[in-house]
């Protein structure tokens, strides 16, 4: 029975839903969010007990088959579970030869289970209550990119490279497309919820010595991940036609994390404060848009089970992990940037309640596990759906009976607990208004996948191609060293060695044993383009290959293993392709022991690396051994295949790193600012006049337009590019240099910062005369004049002047703050200056240092004698200069001299500089009659001791 006590708070739920309506979110409008609300709201007032708390669970089974008589079935049957989760350890997927079909029936068979028995009615034997409500199932998959270990499905699908491999390409579009093509293909085999992509920023200090978050990050730039988020998250809608729930993770972000979130809680010294600046900066991205119908919002994010140690500032308070604190969650829910974004039904997924970090934290001892307990704690903290994986209570027989329990407990809770009972309803109301955004109608048509789409999957290798020869990056040396280093690429008499950090993996626990990366790939695939069949640069019996296991077997028994290091020894280069350093893989460390154990044997050679995982494998001293460094960062047959052309000299890698390298140094904050060389470009912002300007601008020509008294001039730069030549994150501060010189000579400094590497400003023209405007965005200072010349009542136009001459120092006095928002366009005001002639800070100055110096010298002279009083004089005199030319140089500390009020100022300084100079003559005058008297003193004595002699 429904609670009637429950009604009220539903009301004021959809009422809040109704109101965030207007924030943006996916494919919706505030009509079609009204729509889906009102839907779910409906259905939510017709179903039992039982189907809502059902809703509140993301479950995972074993097996790829459903049967009649197997406990899945029977859960299926009589509570409507939320959404299963497909995984490979839980051997979902078959392989590798019929992955795909196997897979599409089984998301076939998981709806119509679900379709099928609520066509014949839901029945509760126990209260007699019967319902034939139907919500179709989440199907859901984590799919990272690159294969095995990060894949769910790794055959068969277009394998799509990791993260970072896209994040080095700093292409929002190659981030879109990956997203397009990924959820084409999921969507066609029934998949509807992916839990991806990682917002993670990962940590400027992170050297590879963990594998906490490894290639599954955009990078370390907070800017840049949120821009490739948003791209990917938009690709994910846009390609399945709507019907994907995109849940972004690790919400609140574990960049900084240095445990896999799999075996341990991790715990972050950080406060919100500090959260709200790197960590949370890529999910504010992908929680509010400019738009009303944004594609690029998240529907949901995945929490993390992080700790946060000085959360609120306390640094002796640590949380708990914050998927188990209501506290912590509701503290960041409630930032602006969330709030809109739940309100308008976005959801929150807890990370798996029943992995080992989660059993260790609660139970270090493994004793016992309270599965119940587990996920009701985790509901209460705030998770609307609860991912339920490897999720057994100690004493219970099963995970699927454990399962069941949770479920009968949180049924009887829902009726004994009217408080329990409105939260559930606020979780299942969000539930089922994401299924109703992506199936308006729940309907077979729309739910069950169609298996004619089938035909679409696998067909993405030109898209990972284009990531792959975008993504690769030269590490060291820099591009320009390298010409010198290997000026000539491989030929036909060179001998070449390819050994390979070889990964195997099966998708299944009796599935066949696949070869992920191969020993000879890069081996074949450089044979296929440059060999007999190819272009014939190279001879391919000169070829060999092996694996790091190999060299590992020589390096513990070189005599066992001649065969090695005879073709090593006459070979011309060595081609080595690395994964990562885990400890768990042998032989993954076969080249760095190579390089401190025998590096005698790379000598007169050529020494090629190519990462195919992230750029932390090498330290410095390994880099002194190696001629050319590259990055792949993905292992797929686009990346292999890039390398070869590398090797040859094909191609140039693009990529730039987007994580810092510490041992290369290379900076990401420092490489991600205004390039100092670049000339910043100028125009005027047509967006930005009033409608009848720009109108007149379209007749006359923006170079014919006229700007007259009274008149705004609004500007904007041309794209501010970065060290790497990217556009410069948003938020970039720009300064626009402004000098007016007419009826009254005026100069401003305004302020504005970057949006999409671009920034604007408008200057309000209040007088005849000339205006001359330019802009620099430290370090980059030099950038086009734009000038106008306003003579009379007819106005001028604006020309252009390339280069700048010499840039303008900053004064922070000057400088006003410009509000760039669209919605109110600010005007900048002239600020009126009237500047000092140089000559007379140098005669008022002049006086007051002669006239001191003099003073010094009267007073002095007296005491310390004519010369010691022209000595204090002089030193008076030197150091008032050495003040006076510190300002004029604008050395740091001085200050502009642009009213009669500063000029004091520079008076007041020069004059007690001066004062010092004196004070430090005197000083060194009495020093110095001190030592005369102490030294006639002497001579005095000797005297009087030589006439006592005598």
């Amino acid at each position: 029975m429904e609670k009637k006590s429950s009604r009220f708070f539903l009301v004021l739920s959809i009422l809040a839903l109704l109101m965030g309506s207007s924030a943006p979110v996916y494919a919706s409008s505030q009509k079609q969010e009204s729509t889906y609300t009102q839907k779910a709201q409906q259905l939510l007032e017709k179903m039992t007990a039982e189907e809502k708390i059902g809703q509140l669970f993301l479950i995972t089974f074993n097996g790829n088959t459903i049967e009649e008589d197997s406990a899945l079935y029977a859960l299926l049957r009589d509570y409507q579970v939320g959404g299963v989760m497909l995984t490979r350890d839980n051997d979902n997927f078959s392989g590798p030869e019929d992955t795909i079909q196997t897979t599409f029936e089984l998301t076939s068979q998981l709806q119509q289970t679900v379709r099928e028995n609520s066509l014949t009615g839901f029945i509760n034997e126990e209260l007699e209550q019967v319902s034939d409500n139907y919500v179709p199932l989440f199907i859901g998959i984590s799919q990272d990119g690159d294969s095995y270990p990060f894949d769910q499905i790794i055959s068969g699908l277009s394998t799509l490279p990791n993260q970072m491999a896209v994040g080095a390409t700093f292409s929002t579009d190659l981030a879109n497309s990956s997203g397009e093509l990924l959820a084409r293909e999921l969507q066609a085999l029934g998949f509807n919820l992916l839990l991806g992509p990682s917002l993670d920023v990962l940590d400027s200090s992170y050297t590879g010595s963990n594998a906490s978050l490894s290639t599954r990050t955009y990078g370390g730039d907070p800017y840049w991940v949120g821009e490739l988020g948003k791209a990917f998250i938009s690709g994910l809608h846009s390609g399945s036609d709507g019907k994907m729930a995109v849940i972004a993770k690790h919400f609140p972000g574990r960049g900084s994390s240095d445990r896999l979130p799999e075996e341990e809680v991790a715990t972050v010294r950080k406060s919100l404060e500090q959260l709200k600046l790197i960590e949370l900066a890529p999910f504010f991205s992908v929680a509010v848009s400019e738009t009303a119908a944004s594609t690029e919002i998240a529907d949901g994010f995945l929490v993390s089970h992080i700790r946060y140690q000085g959360f609120q500032g306390n640094i002796r308070e640590t949380t708990k992990p914050v998927s188990f604190d209501s506290s912590a969650l509701s503290s960041i829910m409630d930032l602006e940037q969330f709030s809109a974004w739940r309100s308008a039904g976005g959801i929150l997924v807890s990370d798996s309640l029943g992995g080992s970090a989660i059993r260790k934290f609660f139970d270090p001892n493994n004793e016992r596990f309270d599965a119940k307990q587990i996920a009701l704690n985790a509901f209460l903290a705030g998770n609307d759906l609860l991912y339920l994986d490897d999720f057994q209570s100690t004493d219970d027989e099963s995970e699927l009976v454990t399962i069941r329990n949770t479920l009968d407990f949180f049924t009887q809770k829902y009726r004994e607990d009217d408080a329990f009972a409105e939260r559930v309803d606020e979780s299942v109301l969000r539930i089922l208004a994401l299924k109703y955004k992506i199936y308006p109608a729940f309907t077979p048509s729309n739910v069950y996948p169609d298996e004619t789409m089938l035909g679409i999957i696998g067909q993405g290798y030109d898209t990972n191609s284009k990531i792959a020869r975008n993504a690769a990056t030269l590490i060291n040396p820099s591009l320009d060293e390298l010409s010198a280093i290997l000026p000539d690429p491989p030929t036909t008499s060179d001998r070449i060695i390819f050994i390979t950090d070889s990964l195997d993996a099966t998708q299944c626990t009796n599935c066949e044993t696949e070869t992920i990366l191969g020993s000879g790939d890069l081996q074949d695939t450089v044979a296929q383009l440059y060999g007999t069949n190819g272009t014939g640069q190279i001879v391919e019996r000169r070829l060999r290959s092996y694996s790091f296991q190999d060299l590992t077997e020589y390096l513990n028994d070189p005599q066992g293993r001649a065969d090695i290091g005879s073709f090593i020894s006459e070979a011309n280069w060595l081609v080595f392709s690395i994964l990562d350093l885990d400890e768990n893989r042998s032989g993954a460390d076969a080249l760095k022991r190579l390089l401190s154990e025998n590096p005698d044997l790379l000598r007169d050679k050529k020494v090629i690396v190519f990462a195919f995982n992230d750029p932390f494998y090498l330290d410095a001293t390994d880099l002194t051994y190696i001629d050319a460094y590259y990055c792949l960062y993905s292992k797929t047959s686009a990346f292999i295949d890039t390398a070869a052309r590398l090797l040859f000299q094909e191609i140039v890698p693009k990529g730039h790193a987007p994580v810092s390298i510490p041992v290369v140094g290379y900076d990401l904050i420092e490489m991600t600012y205004p390039d100092p060389d670049q000339i910043i470009s100028l125009e005027v912002d047509v967006e930005n006049m009033p409608e009848a300007k720009r109108a007149e601008s379209e007749l006359m020509g923006i170079e014919n337009l006229l700007f007259r008294v009274g008149d705004a001039l609004p500007i904007k730069t041309g794209i501010i590019l970065d060290r790497n030549g990217l556009p410069v994150p948003d938020g970039t501060v720009v300064y626009f240099m402004v000098d007016h010189v007419g009826e009254i000579e005026q100069s401003t400094i305004a302020e504005s910062e970057t949006k999409n590497g671009v920034a604007t400003m408008s200057y309000l023209l209040q007088s005849f005369g000339r205006v001359e405007i330019r802009a620099q965005s430290d370090p980059a200072k030099n950038s086009e004049i734009f000038l106008l010349d306003i003579t009379s009542e007819e106005g001028g136009v604006v020309s252009e002047i390339t280069p700048t001459p010499a840039p303008t120092i900053i004064n922070p006095n000057q400088i006003i703050n410009q509000d760039n928002s669209e919605e109110t366009e600010e005007v900048i005001e002239e600020e009126e200056v009237s500047p000092l002639p140089g000559t007379l800070q140098w005669f008022l100055a002049t006086l007051a240092i002669l006239g001191i110096a003099y003073v010094f010298y009267l007073l002095t002279q007296r005491y310390f004698s004519l010369l010691g009083g022209t000595t204090i004089g002089l030193f008076a005199i030197i150091t008032g200069y050495v003040c006076l030319i510190w300002f004029q140089f604008e050395l740091p500390g001085s200050f502009a001299r642009t009213n009669l009020l500063e000029l004091g100022r520079l008076i007041i300084w020069v004059s007690l500089l001066t004062g010092i100079g004196g004070g430090a003559g005197i000083l060194s005058q009495a020093i110095r009659l001190r030592k005369a008297k102490e030294s006639s003193g002497k001579k005095t004595d000797q005297k009087a001791d030589k006439s006592k002699t005598s």
